[in-house]
C-alpha cells in the first residue's frame, strides 16, 4: 500500500505542466537591420550601441491615401520602423478609412491588437475560435477601444 501511495505521488508531481511565454533574457533588443539572420526576429545590435532613434517612430500623424478599391490605408509601425520593437511581438498602425472603406478580415498569430477610433465610427469583429467559431463585432465611436486577442481572425 506504502509503495502504491508513493508511485501516485510519485506520478501527480512528475504529471505537472506548466506552460508560458519565456521571459526575456535581455532589457532590449535593437534589431541589426543590416544582418541577414534572423532567429525569433532580427538579429540584436549590441545593446551599447542603442540610441533614442532605435525607440522612436514620427510619422503617423500623416493620412494614408484611401482612394484604391478598399477605401482603406495601413501605415504599419512595425520593427522595420522602430527596431526596438524586434522581439517583441508588438506592431502599430495607423489605418485610414474612406466612407464605406473596409480592412479585409486577417490575423497577427503572434500579437494581440488593440484599436482606438479617433474620428468616425467603425465596424470591427474577430470571430472565436471556440466554441463554435462565434463573431463577435461592435460598432466604435471616436475614443471607443476594442481588443483583437492573439491570434483571432478580424477585422
Amino acid at each position: 500500500m506504502k509503495l502504491l501511495v508513493l508511485t501516485v505521488f510519485l506520478y501527480l508531481i512528475a504529471s505537472h505542466i506548466s506552460a508560458s511565454d519565456p521571459s526575456p533574457l535581455q532589457d532590449f533588443c535593437v534589431a541589426d537591420n543590416y544582418s541577414k539572420v534572423f532567429v525569433n526576429g532580427k538579429v540584436c545590435k549590441d545593446p551599447k550601441l542603442a540610441t533614442a532613434n532605435d525607440f522612436f517612430f514620427a510619422g503617423l500623424d500623416k493620412p494614408g491615401n484611401t482612394s484604391n478599391p478598399l477605401g482603406s490605408k495601413v501605415n504599419p509601425v512595425n520593427v522595420m520602423q522602430i527596431s526596438k520593437l524586434n522581439t517583441l511581438g508588438i506592431s502599430l498602425a495607423r489605418i485610414d478609412f474612406a466612407p464605406g472603406g473596409k480592412n479585409p478580415p486577417h490575423t497577427h498569430p503572434r500579437g494581440t491588437e488593440i484599436i482606438t477610433v479617433l474620428e468616425g465610427t467603425l465596424y470591427v469583429g474577430f470571430v472565436t475560435s471556440n466554441p463554435e467559431n462565434r463573431l463577435i463585432s461592435k460598432t466604435l465611436n471616436k475614443g471607443d477601444v476594442f481588443v483583437f486577442p492573439e491570434g483571432l481572425i478580424h477585422f
